[in-house]
């Protein structure tokens, strides 16, 4: 049994990875695990972890309502590092729900499913569908970035020395210089 799967073939979610904007953005390795339909499947981040499931806390600075039969919303999320773009629809309705009812500027906790997409232009482009979307106050944001610096540091540290992190590091040509170069960036950009 592989770590997402247990007896009788019942899945347990997998934990979701604290990731900055600018290195979600830059994922476009991903890949399915497994043959079975509800399979997991996961972005190679950078610096070299699998994510299937992503915890983010941002300032919401705008929304969008679209489609007609299929509803559903596109926000905009900042974090120090740059901007993350979450989708919900019908298939999350607590997460539509919540967009709809946050009106920006506010900062929100969210954890959701990465997934790259190839736009028409060929550009990849990456998304995050929310499971949840939670209002919350700067002081949780602080500690996000905080807790996410130190994850993305604990990351660079072992890139390379794991079959996901050597992946990443051939696949990227990942530069551990750039990584912490964003992690320190976001740090000082905190009113501590």
């Amino acid at each position: 049994m592989n770590g997402s799967q247990h007896q009788a073939g019942t899945f347990e979610r997998e934990p979701a990875k604290r990731v900055f904007a600018q290195e979600l953005r830059e994922a476009r390795l991903h890949f399915k695990e497994g043959t079975e339909e509800k399979s997991p499947t996961f972005v190679l981040l950078p610096t070299g972890e699998r994510a299937n499931r992503i915890f983010l806390v941002g300032t919401f600075t705008e929304k969008e309502r679209k489609g007609d039969q299929n509803l559903f919303y596109q926000a905009r999320i900042a974090d120090p590092t740059g901007t993350f773009y979450i989708i919900a629809g019908s298939y999350q309705p607590d997460a539509m729900q919540q967009i709809a009812r946050i009106e920006p500027p506010a900062f929100v906790a969210v954890v959701g499913k990465p997934s790259v997409y190839d736009s028409p232009t060929g550009a990849a482009l990456v998304s995050v569908r929310a499971e949840s979307i939670t209002v919350v106050d700067a002081d949780t944001r602080n500690l996000w970035v905080l807790d996410a610096a130190r994850c993305t540091l604990d990351r660079l540290d072992k890139l390379g020395m794991d079959a996901d992190s050597k992946k990443a590091l051939e696949f990227y040509q990942s530069n551990a210089t750039i990584y912490r170069k964003m992690v320190y960036d976001a740090l000082a950009q905190l009113k501590l």
